[in-house]
Order: structure tokens, then C-alpha cells, then sequence
């Protein structure tokens, strides 16, 4: 790889002289909550410390632009951004698969869930979560920097792998083969896996009573929920970095979307489905103070008597 191509400034043409709305646009990546990351299982805040790396990966150099009229990022940092923007696609993708194969054993097979999902199980398989996606997308963003530039105007907010593969001289069959390898394994797998998990679950709750088919509901509604808005995000932002000109608007829907809404949204999800937060956050906000009852025995103090003393009281009164 020729060294000096790191050090090359790349023009981002998407973004348009501060106005409007770049300082809005500013504002709602500054409101990012880090407080709605704070979720209660294990899957869950995986997941959103994974949207918090989503977040981290756009939204500074995103809200640093907003307010430059000169926008600029080095090859290398567009290069180190389009790392994490694909770790934090496949890593969400992969967790979500896991997610599901938690839900399937908890409802299709709930008397030997403890014996299946042990803490061990957990670790292997969130290692997985992690380990496959960062590896393999560690290795396409070292062939995509191989690539030699003709181009370094990049009509887009941030940087993504096909972004940077329009600039170059020309397109091998290698990046379009493990392209093509990396959207099956780590996309199209973990999608079909909770399908089929859903599928499951769906055969044993119709077989089931009211009041179960009510708690499977329940249970796998915020994943459900989850996973079908972040496809529609990826599905849209797919199709949208296909396409060689877009409008700032576009371009700012599209970084709002995938960038801010998911960490944003997830939490905010299970929040309000899932009834032990919801329990947790009434007692939170209508926890009253304590009524102050009765003492215990030994903490009584007797009442002072303040009348005078008989010995001290005067002849005749």
C-alpha cells in the first residue's frame, strides 16, 4: 500500500456551507443520551454499547463538518471510519441473531433453558458476535486500501466501503467476491437464523394457551421490533450508497437514520416493552419518602414530665 495515500485529504461534497440545517442536524447528534444505553440483560446492552460505537464512529466528524465550510477527512481516517461503521452493522446484525436463539430456548424449550444458555454459552457466543465481524471486516478494509485513488470527492456524510471503492482506479473481482462472502455470513446468515427462530416460536405458541401465547408476545415483541426497524435502516442505507447523486436532505435523512435513530430507538424500545424496566422506572420516578411509624421498643424515649417537682412545690399550693 502506498503510504502517502493515508495522508490524503478526501472532499466530502455532501455537505453544504453551515445554515439551518447543518446547526440541526449538529443539535440532534449533541442530544444522543449516553443514559439510554444503560440497559438490563446481557444481549441488550451489548447491543447498545455496539450502537454506541455506531455513534461514535459517525457522529463527531459528522457534527465537525456541519460547522466547517472547508469539510475534510484524511484517507486513513476514512478508511478507520468505514471499520467501525461495518463493525457496528455486523456486530448489531449478529447480536440480534444471538438474541433470537435466546428468545427460541426460553420459550420453546424453557425447562432446560438454565442448562443451555450457561454464562460460558453467553461468552462464547457473544465472542462470536464480535470476533467474526471485526475480523472479516478488518481484512475487507485492507483490500479496499490497496486500491489506488483517481477520485477524492465523496458525495456522502461518512465514509462506508463502497464510498471508498467508487474513488478507485478501477474494481477487482476479489473485493466483489469476499463483499458478496461477507453479506452472506454475516448478513443473510443471521437473518435467516431468526426467521427460522421466529418461525419456531410462532409453531409453539399457536399450540399454546392464551395466557402463554400473551407472555411470548410480550417477551419477543421489543426484539421483534428491533430487528425489523434495523433491516429497514440497512435495507435503505444499502440502497441509498448505491446511488452516485443524492441531495443534502437525502443525505442527511439517511446519517440521522443509521447513525443516531437505532441507539437512540433500541433502548427507548425495550424501555417500554419490557415490564421490569417498566417497574423499575415507576419505582424510580413514583417512589415516595418512607411514613415515619411507630419506634421500635428499645429506641422509645420516654415523655419528659415538665410539672414540678412535689419536693419543690411551696407549703399550701
Amino acid at each position: 500500500m502506498n503510504q502517502s495515500f493515508l495522508y490524503t485529504a478526501l472532499s466530502l461534497t455532501a455537505y453544504s456551507p453551515p445554515g439551518l440545517l447543518n446547526y440541526v442536524f449538529f443539535v440532534l447528534c449533541l442530544l444522543l443520551d449516553p443514559n439510554l444505553h444503560k440497559p438490563m440483560y446481557t444481549f441488550l446492552l451489548h447491543l447498545a454499547l455496539n450502537g454506541i460505537v455506531g455513534s461514535c464512529a459517525v457522529c463527531p466528524k459528522v457534527m465537525q463538518s456541519l460547522l466547517s465550510r472547508d469539510p475534510f477527512i484524511s484517507y486513513g481516517g476514512c478508511l478507520l471510519q468505514v471499520l467501525f461503521v461495518n463493525v457496528y452493522t455486523l456486530c448489531a446484525y449478529a447480536i440480534l441473531a444471538v438474541m433470537a436463539y435466546d428468545r427460541y430456548i426460553s420459550i420453546c424449550k424453557p425447562l432446560q433453558y438454565h442448562t443451555i444458555i450457561t454464562p460460558g454459552r453467553v461468552r462464547v457466543l457473544l465472542a462470536a458476535a464480535y470476533l467474526f465481524p471485526v475480523g472479516l471486516t478488518a481484512s475487507q478494509v485492507y483490500l479496499t486500501s490497496q486500491l489506488p485513488l483517481c477520485r477524492f470527492a465523496v458525495n456522502k456524510m461518512f465514509c462506508d466501503n463502497l464510498v471508498v471503492v467508487k474513488l478507485a482506479c478501477f474494481r477487482r473481482d476479489l473485493d466483489n467476491v469476499y463483499g458478496l462472502f461477507i453479506v452472506c455470513s454475516l448478513v443473510l446468515f443471521p437473518f435467516v437464523c431468526v426467521l427460522l427462530s421466529y418461525m419456531q416460536i410462532l409453531s409453539v405458541s399457536w399450540r399454546a394457551s392464551k395466557a402463554s401465547q400473551r407472555k411470548a408476545l410480550s417477551t419477543c415483541a421489543p426484539h421483534l421490533i428491533i430487528f425489523i426497524n434495523f433491516s429497514t435502516i440497512i435495507l435503505y442505507s444499502v440502497l441509498y450508497n448505491r446511488r452516485d447523486s443524492v441531495s443534502v436532505l437525502g443525505n442527511f435523512l439517511n446519517s440521522t437514520l443509521f447513525a443516531l435513530l437505532p441507539p437512540l430507538f433500541h433502548p427507548l424500545v425495550y424501555g417500554l416493552r419490557t415490564k421490569e424496566i417498566q417497574r423499575s422506572i415507576q419505582k424510580l420516578l413514583l417512589a415516595a419518602p418512607p411514613r415515619l411509624g411507630p419506634a421500635p421498643p428499645h429506641l422509645r424515649v420516654a415523655p419528659v414530665d415538665r410539672s414540678p417537682h412535689p419536693a419543690s412545690r411551696r407549703p399550701g399550693s
